[in-house]
């Protein structure tokens, strides 16, 4: 079997949410024609627990890679990644920057990792967050990892361990955290002004996580915590928007960076909107 003939099958383990891991398996399949992978997802919804059965279901259908996507509780997070470790099974971690600690713990362990610094904690204190406003929330993360670039960076991440994969090559696993200086290195933008929007979007982003931890964990008073919780939604609203002006900056030049999937899974790429990706 040719490497463009091997599907490798990919298992995407989700307690709890973060943005990334919103939308994460349709960053590998954006237009569900790749025949080359073959991904299950398997989730506990919003609650960050481990789920014995579930797990045990995720081992047995002997995927070839693993995806350990959630916040950044480090203990859940360690006794998933060690069961799977324990089943002879490859594992990448995918959570936000407070995981950063337990960095050299997952190198230790043969784990890989990447660590998304611009997907920041929400505002979770039940005076302010509601449905909606978890929505909106969600929606602005997504709207600054998308247009910044990291989520192309999570994606070329995997992409990269797949086409080990399908060589039958034993992948060398990501090790990588996302900050502002991979944004500027690999965000894709020629514009330098569309860069510096960029850049200003991901680290103020990053930075609403210091206030919603202080509503979350720090602040009793309600009356101060539902004001520090609902300001760093309000910050995000921005990042979401200086992004979006970092790409319409982009758009104007006619020099936006799309990177689709090819059905081979090999990685395409174009920079004109009328031009076909190559």
């Amino acid at each position: 079997m040719s490497a463009e003939e091997k599907v490798v099958k990919i298992g995407i383990i989700k307690p709890g949410a973060i943005g990334t891991s919103v939308i994460l398996e349709y960053l590998l399949d954006e237009r569900a024609d790749r025949r080359d992978i073959d991904v299950r997802v398997y989730g506990t919804g919003a609650k960050m627990v481990v789920d014995e059965n579930l797990l045990k279901a995720a081992i047995e259908a002997n995927h070839d890679l693993y995806i350990v996507a959630a916040p950044a509780n480090v203990k859940i997070i360690k006794k998933i990644a060690k069961k799977l470790k324990e089943a002879g099974k490859r594992v990448i971690i995918i959570s936000d920057e407070p995981t950063k600690k337990a960095a050299k713990d997952f190198e230790a362990e043969g784990y890989g990792y990447i660590l998304v610094y611009g997907d920041p904690m929400i505002g979770a204190r039940r005076e302010f967050l509601d449905p909606t406003e978890m929505a909106l929330f969600n929606s602005y993360v997504l709207g600054v990892l998308s247009a910044t670039g990291a989520l192309r960076i999570v994606t070329e991440a995997i992409d990269k361990v797949v086409e080990a994969l399908k060589k039958g090559e034993e992948p060398e696993l990501p090790k990588l955290k996302i900050d502002k200086n991979a944004i500027e290195r690999q965000g894709g933008f020629t514009n330098p002004y569309a860069k510096a929007k960029a850049i200003a979007a991901y680290e103020i982003a990053r930075r609403v996580a210091s206030l919603t931890t202080e509503a979350c964990f720090v602040i009793q008073e309600p009356e101060r915590y539902i004001v520090i919780a609902a300001a760093g939604h309000e910050m995000l609203k921005v990042a979401a928007r200086l992004a979006e002006e970092a790409r319409d900056l982009e758009k104007s030049e006619d020099t936006v960076l799309r990177t689709p999937h090819h059905p081979t899974g090999r990685t395409l790429s174009k920079t004109k909107l009328l031009e076909k990706p190559r």
